[in-house]
This record gives structure tokens, sequence and C-alpha cells, in this order.
């Protein structure tokens, strides 16, 4: 997504605003980001969330999402495009929540966001909002399609409970 769309989905929202975060931004955050856009399509709330994902370091930028993650999303019948890219000091800035998926994620998020003048994101793991309480969203990478789909699942359930919560 580039800066211009970006920046005019922001000025076209209405409500919280969301962040997806993983390690390298090609596996299980784009899986959420693709999850919880289809949910808000679906309700129709498109135009009251800014969605996104970002990873924390800069292994991938510029990578689409894994292959598997992508077969999953179609078999699943959820579109799925995007592109890696790191998260900013804007992001924490303009985004109302910023979820991760494991404690790496959030110990890092956490440290950037404190050099942040006027940071406003709640950053808290994807998993909170987990009804079967699995904090944890696993990295897939070095697994097998199973493990893409567990994320899936996991994703799923999560967005579901976090839009039940801010709608």
């Amino acid at each position: 997504m580039n800066a211009e769309t970006r920046e005019s989905e922001l000025k076209s929202s209405e409500n919280s605003l969301e962040s997806l975060v993983s390690i390298g931004n090609i596996c299980r955050s784009p899986i959420a980001e693709a999850v919880f856009r289809k949910l808000v399509t679906d309700e129709k709330l498109e135009n009251k969330w800014r969605i996104d994902s970002a990873a924390t370091s800069t292994y991938e930028i510029g990578s689409p999402p894994d292959y598997r993650g992508q077969n999953c999303m179609k078999k699943h019948g959820i579109p799925m495009s995007h592109i890696a890219r790191q998260i900013t000091k804007e992001d924490f800035q303009t985004f109302d929540h910023i979820l991760c998926m494991d404690e790496s994620n959030l110990r890092d998020l956490n440290r950037k966001s404190n050099q942040v003048k006027d940071c406003k994101a709640t950053i808290e793991l994807l998993g909170t909002y987990d009804p079967q309480k699995q904090l944890i969203i696993e990295d897939p990478y070095y697994g097998s399609e199973k493990d893409f789909e567990t994320v899936y699942e996991q994703c799923l359930r999560c967005c579901k409970a976090f839009l039940e919560k801010y709608r």
C-alpha cells in the first residue's frame, strides 16, 4: 500500500484504527490483516477501519506474503494483497490499536513506542482476544500448511472477538 492510499484511508476512517504486527510481515500479520479486512467488509464497516500490517524487522520488506499463507487464504475465499513493510513512527501516532503475535513482537513494539512522541496506540497481543485463550500465535514459517491453517483459525477467532469488542 502506498503512502497516498494509506493517507486517504486514514482520512476516510471514522473509528478505531488497527495494525497487525509480526517479525517479518509475510506470514502471521498478513493473514490477520486479510481475515480482519474480510470480517469488516462482510459487516459493511470498511469505512470505519484502517487496516494494515507491518513488521518489527527489516528482513522481508518488499516481499509478498508467504505462498503457504496465500494458499490458505485462497482456500477460505479471503482476498490477500500485501507487501511487507516495517512499522513506522507514524503508525504509533495514528493507529489506535497495534496488535502483535508473540512476546518478542510485544517487547520490540513497546521499546519502539517509547521512542515516539505522542504515541496513541494501545499495543497488545492479538491472542488476548482469543476465546480459546491461546495467547501466542506461533510463527508457521518453518512449519507446514497445517501450521498456516492453525494461524488462520487463531486469527479468525481473535479478529472476530476484537471486532465485536470495538464495533
